[in-house]
């Protein structure tokens, strides 16, 4: 994605650094010597468990990050926020429609 001054890859020395130095100026003070955003790859976690709590079915998260809807599910199943109180709202509201609510 990004080229050195020579036009080949960016040594992961170089990656680092960097990296390390925008997260100072991106993160507030208190949360600079947290783990948050402490390694490239944990802004694809946030980005798939973003999309997971906004309702994205897991088989289109899967297919956009290049990954089995099983993998996904896996890794991700524990930090899906509300879903499970969604998921029996509906129930309940298919019950209710259907005329079968108790």
């Amino acid at each position: 994605m990004f080229g050195n001054e020579r036009g080949g890859v960016v040594g992961s020395s170089t990656y680092w650094r960097v990296w390390e130095e925008s997260r100072q100026y991106a993160l507030p003070p208190e949360r600079f010597d947290s783990p948050l955003a402490g390694r490239p790859y944990d802004l694809r976690h946030a980005c798939i468990t973003r999309w997971l709590n906004a309702g994205v079915p897991i088989a289109e998260v899967a297919r956009r990050v290049g990954n089995s809807p099983e993998v996904i599910h896996r890794r991700y199943h524990g930090c899906i926020d509300g879903h499970e109180e969604a998921a029996n709202a509906k129930i309940a509201r298919s019950l209710e429609e259907d005329g079968d609510a108790p």
